[in-house]
């Protein structure tokens, strides 16, 4: 039995996870209903020999079939006892944290649910990364309730207020795509501009949402079809038997896919933006700091010591930064070969773009691919 809705790209995913394992390793046979998340479990005099479920308002009465379970964390932290998948918000809000720092924003804040224990582990964990920078942060947070015209209109009333009160330009992150598409909209309320004004990134890049903000939304992407291959092997193995210590299934963010609401390099220092638009534009190529330089028409020393300052990061770092996101994304969104994907990017072979991407994520690409990619 599969409880998971397919309104939202997170679930669909997962879905196409479980179908992955199940044509891979052996027939299993569903009963299939289109829901959303919000919709009961079907009744009925059902005998699943396993389920997969969103921990919905109905868990109580599924796990009554004391048959294996694997549970979709949702509303509650963790079910006891059973296994549990979980995202992992540490890895989530540190990418978002990251990539609105790389655009040279000083000011941030969260908006959340502040009724989902995931949404409060994303503030949490967003949190700490900037602190680690050396940056503070605001936040809101309310329920997250069923959609309405009338409750939407008292939220963005709420959302705007707060929006204008914020020291610009800020970098916001919505502890998903639907709060940051929400986020987006009261910034027109408020008469603010996206992203010149406020920077947005969400989370769980459902392209769907994504694409219906105006401007489009960048957002972290989260492999929840990897996550479903793993639930569905978890299953596999419970249904035979085989005792397992209720292990924790966490789906892993992988990178962020960059769209127009926090394309912007909010730094005043002309030399070092144009430093930033050059290292963007070819993040693709082999790039010494001396081409940077150039680029920004300045001395060396005077762009490290802008960078420090402005950025607190040298010249080679956001070089680092900028091809391995490029690297990551290539490994993530495309079938290409490592070694396709070193020449495109200006490397020699695999054994150097090996050497360069070990250095700073600790593994290889080909193992990154198999932890992070596509199952």
């Amino acid at each position: 039995m599969l409880l998971v809705e397919s309104s939202r790209s997170s679930g669909r995913e997962l879905l196409h996870g479980i179908v992955n394992y199940v044509r891979l390793q052996g027939p299993w046979s569903f009963y299939w209903e289109p829901r959303g998340m919000g919709q009961p479990a079907p009744a009925g005099d059902w005998r699943p020999d396993g389920i997969i479920l969103r921990d919905s308002e109905r868990l109580d009465e599924m796990l009554a079939y004391q048959v294996p379970t694997v549970v979709v964390g949702h509303s509650k932290e963790q079910v006891p006892g059973m296994v549990n998948i979980i995202t992992d918000s540490d890895r989530i809000s540190r990418i978002a944290a990251e990539h609105l720092l790389a655009c040279g924003l000083t000011h941030f804040a969260f908006c959340g649910f502040g009724n989902r224990p995931w949404s409060r582990a994303r503030l949490g964990a967003f949190a700490d990364q900037l602190r680690k920078e050396g940056y503070e942060m605001l936040s809101y947070e309310s329920d997250e309730r069923p959609p309405g015209l009338n409750g939407w209109q008292q939220e963005s009333a709420m959302l705007a207020a707060g929006l204008i009160s914020l020291p610009k330009p800020v970098g916001i992150m919505g502890c998903n795509d639907d709060r940051a598409q929400q986020v987006i909209e009261a910034c027109k309320l408020a008469g603010l501009q996206v992203p010149e004004e406020v920077a947005v990134i969400g989370a769980d890049n459902d392209e769907l949402v994504c694409d219906l903000a105006d401007p489009p939304l960048s957002s972290v992407a989260i492999n929840f079809e990897r996550a479903g291959y793993e639930a569905a092997t978890v299953l596999a193995r419970l249904m035979r038997g085989e005792q397992l210590e209720q292990p924790r299934i966490d789906v892993h963010p992988t990178h962020v896919v960059e769209r127009r609401s926090t394309n912007m390099t909010a730094v005043e220092d002309a030399q070092v933006a144009r430093a930033l638009q050059y290292i963007r534009s070819h993040s693709r190529e082999p790039m010494q700091v001396d081409d940077v330089v150039r680029a920004a028409g300045v001395s060396r020393r005077v762009l490290e010591k802008r960078f420090r300052r402005v950025l607190r990061r040298s010249v080679l770092e956001e070089i680092r930064r900028a091809r391995i996101a490029e690297i990551t994304r290539l490994l993530v969104d495309t079938d290409a070969s490592v070694l396709y994907i070193a020449v495109n990017t200006g490397f020699t072979g695999i054994e150097h773009i090996a050497r360069y991407f070990r250095a700073s994520v600790g593994m290889s690409p080909s193992e990154y691919r198999r932890s992070y990619g596509r199952v």
